[in-house]
């Protein structure tokens, strides 16, 4: 019974370790979109940004939880939150460079482009970019197992 809810007390860790990541995740796309990204989303109710917020956790959700399965370690607890936070956030911030990258690359601002929504249809780079934040997802998580 000591077992359970020792493990129970270690999920609610990594899961408040991964709310951290994910709230870190939002603040990084909240800097690289035009406007508010909560009342982007929440109150204009964009699709476009619906769409890669959506994306977006996801892949630092994917990221979290590649982590925790590399973090099983003799080091004990604490280097698994430690390590899981830390690649986590790692991966907050290659997502965050490939959505700069690509608006360097697009025509126009990208975060404006992909906040164009138009007939209640989010623009197409939306889905680009939402499939970019995915596929790093993945990358950084196979890099991490």
């Amino acid at each position: 019974m000591t077992e359970i809810f020792e493990s129970t007390g270690q999920a609610l860790l990594y899961g408040v370790v991964g709310l951290v990541v994910m709230a870190v995740g939002f603040i990084a796309l909240d800097l690289v979109t035009p406007g508010k990204l909560y009342h982007v989303v929440w109150t204009d109710r964009n699709r476009g940004a619906a769409v890669l917020l959506g994306s977006q956790s996801v892949a630092v959700g994917l990221v979290v939880m590649k982590a925790i399965a590399a973090s099983e370690s003799e080091q004990g607890i604490g280097y698994g939150l430690i390590s899981t936070l830390l690649y986590g956030l790692a991966g907050v911030m290659v997502m965050t460079v490939v959505g700069i990258v690509i608006g360097v690359f697009a025509q126009g601002q990208m975060g404006a482009v992909v906040l164009d929504d138009q007939d209640g249809r989010p623009h197409p780079a939306a889905w680009v970019q939402a499939g970019m934040y995915l596929g790093t997802g993945l990358m950084v998580g196979a890099a991490i197992s």
